[in-house]
């Protein structure tokens, strides 16, 4: 058959799009292992996670958690660090810790071929940390320099300051976090933590070739993982927002900017409409930001807007580095194009330029099993399901200008926003 190759083939959306929901597994202490199977791949995913507790912790002690996972592989009472390394690189296997404001655990790739030996050791990792004080004095410095080192980037910190601007310097949400917080961090801080903290209405994310036998000799194993049950829940301080943190830096080239505000969950009837509106702004290549102030004027390499969270709450922010002289320019150029999408109905043209990106992506987040259980994760810990996904895609294939512009005039009509400039 001839192709013509100076066509595009047709942009064809799935009539069906159905997601295998997990197993789920019941553990003891009221545990659950989700497992999605891999038929054909012998690579296995296995993530231990838990409700983050760092909200009990003081605001001085706020790196407390975040210690404590990160010194998890720095030997148990059977391997040093050093034999830990050994023998997880021997078996051609990946332990990284996993931590955001709302949950914390680890992360564990492998091969199905030594994952009965690597299961075990892994598993340790949960009881049998020891936390020597040289390697923790070791990662301390590390810390200290790298905080030196992010402080000098105007990028991270407008990122940082956006985040004070929008919860509060007392707030553990905008709290900056300083070398002083580095050397409040004691070993004995981590024991505690390790041993009354740690994991937390822990819950278990698997994907794998695996059979039957296989997965009761897993589940076997992390059933001894120690369980604790969430008691009286860390509660959050009022926020204290501050709409507006100017930064000089007299000797900078480029200004990192940031404007935002709060937003919506993904549970929340709006969500889908308002993730396609922050796409038109500036959540994919073509976007309006990208289009003026990249494109037209050359003032930025790049410019995005987004959808974020941390913990329970979630924002949407527009980042960007400029030049600087150009800094009140763009500044302006964005909330034209903030009042523009509000009141003025997009295109059909640019509308399916951005329905057709948008549902690409989508399906293209689902092009391995791994992509499946990290989805199924990311939904799961906002109260959803795998149904999420497929009221997407019905979203995408239907909605129209006026859905966009309904959601401009609720969400984007009440200026000011929040505004962070470094530089």
């Amino acid at each position: 058959m001839h192709l013509n190759r100076s066509k595009a083939p047709e942009f064809i959306i799935p009539e069906d799009f159905v997601l295998p929901a997990p197993q789920a597994r019941k553990l003891t202490g009221s545990r659950t292992l989700f497992f999605i199977p891999t038929p054909n791949l012998d690579a296995v995913k296995l993530e231990v996670i838990g409700k983050s507790q760092r909200l009990i912790l003081s605001l001085g002690k706020s790196l407390v958690s975040s210690f404590t996972l990160q010194m998890l592989t720095e030997g148990t009472h059977t391997y040093s660090e050093s034999q830990l390394s050994e023998f997880f690189d021997f078996h051609a296997t990946e332990v990284h810790p996993l931590l955001t404001y709302s949950h914390e655990g680890m992360s564990l790739v492998t091969t199905r071929k030594h994952l009965s030996e690597v299961l075990p050791v892994f598993s340790s990792l949960f009881d049998q940390a020891v936390f020597p004080e040289e390697s923790l004095e070791k990662r301390k410095s590390q810390r200290k320099l790298s905080l030196r080192l992010e402080k000098e980037k105007s990028a991270s910190r407008a990122s940082h300051l956006f985040r004070k601007a929008l919860f509060g310097e007392n707030h553990p949400f905008g709290l900056e976090i300083t070398e002083e917080h580095v050397d409040n961090v004691q070993r004995n801080d981590l024991i505690d933590y390790y041993r009354n903290n740690l994991l937390t209405d822990t819950e278990f994310f698997l994907c794998g070739n695996l059979d039957s036998d296989e997965l009761l000799i897993i589940e076997s194993i992390l059933n001894k993982i120690p369980s604790r049950t969430e008691g009286t829940p860390g509660i959050l301080p009022p926020v204290t927002m501050n709409p507006k943190i100017h930064e000089e830096r007299q000797q900078a080239l480029q200004s990192s900017i940031r404007i935002g505000n709060w937003s919506i969950p993904k549970s929340h009837p709006d969500f889908q409409a308002l993730a396609v509106f922050n796409t038109i702004l500036g959540g994919y290549f073509g976007s309006r930001l990208i289009k003026n102030i990249r494109e037209d004027k050359g003032h930025t390499y790049g410019i995005s807007s987004s959808l974020a969270e941390i913990g329970d709450i979630n924002y949407w922010v527009v980042g960007a580095d400029v030049q600087k002289a150009y800094t009140g320019d763009v500044l302006t150029e964005i909330y034209n194009e903030i009042r523009i999408l509000s009141q003025e109905a997009v295109s059909e043209e640019e509308l399916e330029v951005v329905r057709n990106y948008l549902i690409g992506q989508m399906l293209g987040r689902f092009s391995s099993s791994f992509d499946l259980i990290d989805r199924f994760r990311s939904v799961h810990h906002s109260g959803l399901d795998f149904h999420f996904y497929m009221e997407k895609l019905a979203f995408l294939r239907k909605f129209t200008a006026e859905d966009i512009l309904e959601i401009g005039k609720k969400y984007f009509s009440n200026l000011p926003f929040v505004e962070v400039v470094v530089g």
